[in-house]
């Protein structure tokens, strides 16, 4: 794997002023690394270095004859905090896509997240960081904030004054489907539909997605409405409510998920940020709630450090954490049921 990495990029040397005769290609990435304190309140108890979502990517957009613009993108996630770790990494692991662009709206096909996954961007206060969201809206076999791959995504243009519909087809989660599964043809395909309105003070977005019967975890459905509002130029408001099912709902609950998040602009380079998230599982004790506070101050447009405190308040059968998702440190370590995990994280953010 790191010979086939080391060749694609020489070969990314070579072919890179080539393409730029003819499109507009950048090189961008994140090198986002924590050093985090995590307790599960019962018996484990770690200092470590984490890498969060870290990542290094390619895009290119070039302006048609016709009037309409091609464009691509292939990201590949990198480990800042453990570099070898990379070695074992296939390449485009992250949004990689192709498509098309004009007055007709957008297409593209490749692997990228879910208008369902999107969706939660309006109270992402704390994505990729101790106290994700993702917490507790993605866990067991009820997960939709998913890279679905092999999608077929269509997005309108804007409408209404701010309004875009976004619909998407995955057909298939491997890259080769079985002709048969079990004397049937294979049913694992993934649906989603999504509206969206941002505009001005206010960001909203709703969605439903829909696996089939022979997807990964199983046939489930889930619906999601997420929404922030500007009520000063510094102080952002947001909730998020989430319903999920499960075609075998008796090894996987319903679930609801439904809480509030903030964030406040207390300088003109700092932040402070809040937020509070319960889940509400259709069983008995299995309940969760996220809780987490920030603080963030930002050195310059590209780069910023932060502190962050979260934690998890677990029923006696429940044991999530507040650290499992976007991050390389601590994320197969699961909680302890009925104790409060809890997580201390200070940050440092370079976007370039």
């Amino acid at each position: 794997m790191k010979k086939t990495l080391c060749a694609l990029a020489v070969g990314a040397t070579f072919l890179t002023p080539a393409l730029a005769m003819a499109a507009d290609v950048k090189v961008y990435g994140r090198a986002h690394v924590s050093l985090d304190y995590l307790d599960d309140g019962k018996d484990y108890n770690e200092v470590g270095l984490s890498s969060n979502s870290s990542r290094l990517g390619f895009k290119a957009e070039q302006k048609l004859e016709n009037g309409m613009t091609v464009f691509g993108q292939i990201e590949q996630e990198i480990n800042f905090a453990s570099g070898s770790a990379n070695d074992d990494l296939e390449f485009a692991t992250r949004d990689t896509f192709v498509g098309l662009k004009g007055d007709f709206g957008q297409a593209r096909v490749g692997r990228f997240d879910s208008p369902f996954k999107a969706a939660r961007g309006p109270v992402n206060f704390f994505g990729d960081m101790v106290g994700d969201i993702r917490n507790v809206t993605r866990a067991g076999n009820l997960r939709f904030d998913e890279r679905n791959a092999n999608t077929i995504e269509y997005k309108t243009p804007k409408f209404g004054g701010g309004f875009n519909v976004t619909g998407a087809l995955s057909l298939h989660e491997q890259n080769s489907p079985d002709a048969a599964k079990d004397g049937a043809k294979d049913k694992d395909k993934a649906y989603d539909l999504a509206l969206t309105y941002k505009e001005g003070k206010v960001d909203f977005a709703a969605a439903y997605e829909h696996y089939e019967e022979d997807a990964g975890r199983g046939e489930r459905d889930g619906f999601r409405v997420a929404a922030a509002y500007k009520i000063t130029p510094e102080f952002n408001l947001g909730a998020l409510y989430q319903y999920l099912t499960h075609d075998n709902d008796t090894a996987n609950p319903d679930v609801q998920v439904f809480g509030v998040a903030a964030d406040y602009k207390v300088a003109p380079k700092t932040y402070v940020r809040g937020q509070v998230f319960h889940r509400d599982v259709d069983t008995e004790d299995a309940n969760s709630t996220l809780l987490a506070v920030g603080v963030e101050h930002r050195l310059d447009k590209a780069v910023r450090v932060y502190a962050n405190l979260a934690t998890m308040l677990n029923d006696k059968n429940a044991d999530l954490t507040p650290w499992k998702e976007g991050r390389s440190f601590g994320n197969s370590v699961k909680g302890a049921k009925d104790e409060n995990s809890t997580a201390l994280s200070l940050g440092f953010r370079y976007d370039f």
